[in-house]
């Protein structure tokens, strides 16, 4: 866990930047490619994408936790979407000055 502010906020730009080049954990590069994969490929998943996220220590309630998220955030953006919701006012873009 980053506690230094400057640190943490370095950290989430990287990620956003690009998780690929970001200096992530094993398991949340793990966590990013089966996010990747179930958003983009998801009938192409196999019991091996699980057993890859069990090889980095996560049991089925993680997984199961993990999935769920995913699945979240897959099906509010595509509502979102799909009925032309513009982003409120208020917030500003990625990168302009503090939230």
């Amino acid at each position: 866990m980053i506690e230094d502010p400057a640190q943490a906020d370095a950290y989430v730009h990287a990620v956003v930047r690009g998780w690929r080049s970001a200096p992530l954990t094993p398991v949340d590069r793990a966590l990013c490619e089966f996010a990747v994969k179930l958003t983009h490929h998801q009938r192409d998943m196999i019991p091996a994408d699980l057993e890859a996220l069990r090889a980095h220590g996560l049991d089925d309630r993680a997984i199961h936790d993990a999935v769920q998220v995913i699945g979240y955030f897959n099906y509010i953006t595509r509502l979102a979407d799909a009925l032309g919701v513009e982003p409120e006012d208020f917030i500003r873009p990625w990168g302009q000055g503090d939230a």
